[in-house]
């Protein structure tokens, strides 16, 4: 299953019980999966689940002696992915669709994968990504492009897709392990985030600054920045951008977005 039908295959069903179950607890519990599927995604982590789907064998459970527990910082989240499994298995037990029982089985999966791996930082760390309404996720930042390629070259299990940042700019990694099939290609996914954050929230600026200079060193000496703020730069709109998890601080002009803006009819729906 490529990397892009699992998450489809697994969204629609997250989808049609987001319809059927329209209660506050029952769609908490679809968010947590609908947002595990999308970790496991942007952070290129396919193959790993395979590898741990593999391991484990369908609808088992990893052994207690070999099973990551969160730290006394991540209970709460703990406690999610354990209910949201509960839910999951209920569901499957119950269905008579073979595909259906197959593709909530992948979810339980990728649930199990999460907590049994000690996975509680990083999947916290993107749902407050999410929260925030942040830019694209990143996984890395590099300072050149020659830097990345030999990354990408000697990794020995390199996410099978993620954006990274070059030099500021967001670039696509693709990983096919059966050829060993390594890429890296340009991404515009900030240029369409840019222009849905244009319509979404009109810039409105934070602080303002005579030299992109200045406003490098305000955004630097920024203890804990946001994720992101608007800023003016010579009477120019800009994006200030904060990535914790790779520690790294980069500001876009709105002009960026100039030729991407996407239609009202052509938007994806937000939920789920």
């Amino acid at each position: 299953m490529t990397t892009q039908s699992f998450l489809y295959d697994t969204q629609e069903v997250i989808g049609k019980l987001w319809n059927k179950y329209p209660s506050p607890e029952h769609r908490q519990l679809l968010g947590v999966a609908r947002d595990a599927l999308f970790y496991v995604y942007v952070t290129g982590k396919r193959y790993r689940l395979e590898d741990f789907r593999k391991d484990i064998g369908s609808g088992l459970h990893c052994p207690p002696d070999t099973q990551e527990r969160p730290g006394d910082d991540f209970t709460g989240l703990d406690a999610q992915l354990n209910s949201t499994e509960c839910f999951f298995k209920k569901l499957r037990d119950e269905t008579t669709s073979a595909r259906q029982r197959n593709l909530l089985q992948a979810i339980l999966d990728t649930l199990l994968f999460i907590s049994s791996t000690g996975q509680h930082s990083g999947f916290s760390e993107y749902l407050e990504h999410l929260e925030a309404d942040a830019p694209p996720y990143a996984i890395a930042s590099f300072n050149t492009k020659e830097e990345v390629e030999a990354w990408l070259k000697n990794h020995p299990a390199p996410p099978d897709f993620a954006h990274v940042l070059v030099a500021n700019a967001y670039h696509d990694v693709v990983y096919e392990r059966e050829r060993n099939f390594r890429r890296m290609l340009r991404s515009r996914t900030l240029e369409y985030h840019l222009a849905d954050l244009k319509k979404r929230h009109p810039p409105a600026a934070v602080a303002s600054f005579a030299t992109l200079e200045d406003a490098e060193a305000w955004l630097k000496a920024q203890p804990t920045p946001a994720r992101w703020a608007w800023v003016s730069i010579a009477g120019e709109p800009y994006l200030a951008v904060y990535h914790p998890n790779l520690q790294h601080r980069a500001l876009y002009p709105l002009s960026m977005a100039n030729g991407y803006e996407v239609e009202d009819d052509e938007e994806e729906p937000g939920e789920p």
